[in-house]
């Protein structure tokens, strides 16, 4: 159980201004415990009560007893939500066939995500300023001094000594409106933050899966080089006993060539796009990955509008919208507060020497000054651009909802096609073109056919086979890309294990 360290200047029964001293690692420490799915701490989570600690410290002389602060902050802590967010510490990238761990460790070390994390922390300390008084003005002065005897306080019955301050104090609600505006702004960006762990997510799930097709297209050039040397072998067996031709040689070398050709090419692929996910780890750009797994296929049984209601419920973007349209809202309320005054508030003393003039009483001035909101052209210009502001965000959000209902309706398209690309490729041609392949195979042993459709036989197979793993590399990335539309890992169905 996690008890934040208070220090108090009173016995415990008795109410006292405590100071809350929250610290980072006791935080992690508790949300590890309460999220052991989730490796990443909430560091999000952290700022924002680290923020409304400070506001608290600052700002507050709480009258609550020790034990009940205990308790409130603990249930506080207890009652976190879990949320995608970087980990305090670095996870561990592990070997890099674990696509997930993979994740949390480009979540932990990237840059780009780390500056924008200091973007919005520099938001939440932004909205900590936001509608607090400025600062008071004292003056100093020495009314109607002598110039012949600056220095003789007590010559001249009207020379005084005026000590005063003055505070300047916004109209009814003003501070608290530029404080849920600064508010609102924290919240965008950090809905903004979330925006860009999205796609992250899908940069290197996307990477991660070309990479694999690359290692299976790899795999079935090799098992096509091995067939095509048996082949080659047993052509010139049959070309030295009479019984085939220097062509049928000659031609399964150029195809076996071409084959180097593209596990050349194939290789310079993935070095460039080992090198572009480890761009996005934030590793060494030399740091080696073996060769990864074939997973299994994860069908998606979500339709349309199921996509769309998660991505109006889940999407971070539209939620940094709509922050912003609720400071629009604030905004508008602060600009029709801008046509009352502002108060100035002032009270000067006056230290009077006695003199021959006067008995030295001391004398005091009180004042309330205020500005003239006569400027109402201004002013009804400001709440016109709020408006405008408000209607913007609106329209902008129509924009964002139509465009994600486009993006889902294409991906839906997409996954489809692939999906029944690769159910056909898996359950109905490879092995119909394997038949072809080993028949023919069969009929040339025994002279009944050509060299030349056994080798298309085994091209068409082997053209079949990358045309298998394409569809199925591409249905995994465009479900990836998929969740970044929708803004949230989306259930699926139990793997479906190969046979």
């Amino acid at each position: 159980m996690f008890l934040p360290i208070l220090s108090r200047e009173r016995p415990e029964s008795q109410p006292c201004r405590c100071v809350v001293k929250v610290t980072r690692s006791h935080f992690l420490s508790v949300f590890r415990e309460k999220n052991q799915r989730n490796s990443q701490a909430c560091i999000t989570m952290w700022y924002m009560l680290e923020a409304r600690i400070k506001l608290i410290n600052r700002e507050a002389t709480m009258t609550r007893t020790r034990n009940a602060l205990v308790f409130s902050l603990s249930a506080l802590l207890l009652c976190l939500p879990s949320s995608p967010v970087v980990a305090a510490e670095s996870p561990a990238a592990g070997d890099g066939r674990d696509l997930g761990r993979l994740v949390e460790y480009a979540l932990a070390n990237n840059p780009e995500l780390k500056a924008s994390e200091e973007r919005w922390r520099m938001t939440v300390e932004k909205a900590a300023q936001a509608g607090v008084l400025d600062d008071p003005m004292l003056m100093l002065q020495l009314q109607n001094g002598l110039i012949r005897d600056p220095f003789n306080l007590n010559r001249d019955g009207s020379t005084a000594v005026v000590v005063g301050l003055s505070q300047t104090v916004p109209y009814f609600g003003k501070r608290d409106l530029q404080r849920q505006g600064a508010q609102q702004d924290a919240e965008a960006d950090r809905w903004r933050l979330e925006e860009r762990r999205l796609e992250l997510r899908r940069m290197v799930k996307e990477t991660w899966h070309r990479i694999a097709l690359v290692d299976r297209s790899r795999e079935v050039l090799e098992k096509n080089i091995a067939a095509l040397d048996e082949l080659m072998r047993f052509s010139e067996t049959m070309y030295g006993v009479g019984q085939g031709q220097q062509q049928d040689v000659l031609k399964a070398q150029l195809e076996r060539s071409k084959m180097e050709d593209m596990v050349i090419r194939l290789q310079q692929e993935r070095s460039s796009l080992l090198a572009a996910l480890n761009s996005l780890l934030y590793r060494p750009t030399e740091t080696a990955l073996p060769v990864l797994p074939e997973i299994p296929d994860v069908p998606l049984r979500l339709d349309q509008t199921e996509l769309e209601e998660l991505a109006d419920k889940h999407r971070p973007a539209l939620k940094a919208i709509a922050a912003q349209l609720d400071k629009a809202a604030i905004g508008r309320d602060l600009a029709g507060r801008e046509f009352f005054p502002d108060f100035t508030f002032s009270f000067e003393y006056m230290l009077i020497e006695e003199g021959e003039e006067n008995t030295g009483d001391d004398m005091f001035t009180a004042s309330l000054s205020f500005n003239l909101p006569v400027q109402r052209a201004r002013r009804h210009a400001m709440a016109a651009e709020a408006a405008a502001g408000q209607r913007m965000l609106l329209e902008e959000r129509n924009v964002l909802r139509n465009q994600i209902r486009r993006e889902v309706a294409d991906s839906l398209a997409v996954l489809e096609r692939n999906d029944r690309l690769a159910t056909l490729y898996r359950d109905g041609i490879l092995a119909q073109a394997g038949s072809v392949l080993e028949t023919t195979i069969a009929s040339y042993r025994v002279g009944r056919t050509d060299f030349m459709k056994v080798l298309d036989s085994r091209l068409a197979l082997f053209s079949l086979e990358l045309e298998h793993h394409k569809a199925v590399a591409e249905y995994r990335m465009q479900l990836a890309a998929l969740e970044a539309i929708v803004g949230v890992q989306l259930p699926q169905d139990e793997p479906q294990r190969k046979e």
